[in-house]
């Protein structure tokens, strides 16, 4: 993975002229990009770049690594998406590269065709590099990583590459939050935006439905590291963010989510400035079916009921604007 080093002046994304500068092209600028990039390539060797912990050398095999991917990302598909939150998509979309393979494995998944089978193709730092530049040739906003915590090494390089041909937009890490510290500490000054989902509040329930042990613990201490690292959501003069922590958090039927736990975390140890997209659409999906308690979508009841204690702890900035005006055209959205 070893990147391109000639740096470019090159004119600003259109889209983000009057931004203040990712901080990774002044890394890059001193050096500490390569290094970072040289760095997390060695951690493929022993691989603790996301919180499972395999400590398998990827460079070698897959065998034991539980996002089954080696030396090399796995993408399965990239382009302007309109469907993120406003604050992302903007006027001319962000700019995403959908990672395949994941370090959960949720039952309820709605792209288990990625994330579950895998599908997409191996990719070299010098693609995905061009990935990232054909999106700013587009117009997007930012580049938007989806599902990377077992690709950090593979990105950052990347990044390298695609940083000394011209990339200035700023980067956000699109994350179901199961990551590990030594991923984050690499990446501090290269993300921008950070967007964890925090999806559980009880850890039992994390295991039962995303086979995954620990997750409260591991997705509290990085969704802290990240808002160390970045800050409160900063917006543009159009709405569209440039830099901080965007949280998203999936409803659940009959309260597996543990949304309450999750909305005053956020509140009393993040912040109460906070922004939170709290997300409407589950929906049953690949495994679900095989448990009643999930296979069902959720009812106004319990959406609101999030969206209150949400309120109640003091939270205020949600994403996408007027909740209200969902609530009022509620029963056209959920049973």
């Amino acid at each position: 993975m070893s990147p391109i080093r000639h740096l470019q002046s090159v004119e600003p994304s259109k889209a983000n002229k009057g931004l203040p500068e990712p901080t990774y092209l002044e890394l890059l600028r001193a050096g500490e990009l390569d290094r970072r990039a040289e760095l997390a390539d060695r951690h493929l060797e022993n691989c603790d770049l996301c919180a499972r912990y395999c400590h398998v050398d990827r460079k070698v095999t897959i065998r034991g690594a539980v996002c089954r991917t080696g030396e090399h990302a796995v993408v399965y598909s990239h382009g302007p998406h309109h469907g993120e939150e406003d604050c992302l998509r903007g006027t001319h979309g962000s700019g995403t590269i959908f990672f395949s393979w994941c370090n959960l494995r949720c039952v309820y998944c709605q792209n288990w065709e990625i994330s579950w089978k895998g599908q997409g193709r191996p990719v070299s730092t010098e693609e995905l590099a061009d990935m990232m530049l054909e999106l700013q040739a587009n117009g997007c906003h930012n580049i938007n990583f989806v599902t990377p915590s077992h690709v950090v090494a593979q990105i950052i390089s990347a990044v390298v590459a695609a940083a000394t041909r011209g990339l200035t937009l700023p980067l956000v890490y699109n994350t179901s939050g199961y990551d590990s510290l030594e991923a984050l500490r690499l990446l501090d000054g290269i993300v921008d935006i950070y967007m964890p989902d925090m999806k559980y509040g009880d850890a039992a329930l994390a295991r039962k439905y995303s086979h995954v042990p620990n997750y409260v613990a591991v997705n509290q201490a990085a969704v802290r590291e990240m808002y160390r690292q970045v800050g409160d959501l900063l917006l543009d003069k159009d709405g569209v963010a440039y830099r901080g922590l965007l949280v998203r958090h999936l409803v659940l039927p009959n309260g597996i989510a543990g949304s309450e736990e999750i909305v005053r975390f956020l509140a009393e140890e993040i912040s109460p400035h906070t922004y939170i997209n709290i997300m409407d659409q589950y929906r049953p999906c690949y495994r679900a079916h095989d448990h009643s308690e999930l296979d069902r979508s959720i009812t106004v009841a319990e959406y609101r009921a999030v969206l209150e204690a949400a309120r109640q702890k003091g939270l205020y900035r949600f994403a996408d604007g007027n909740v209200d005006a969902w609530l009022a055209e509620a029963d056209l959205r959920c049973v």
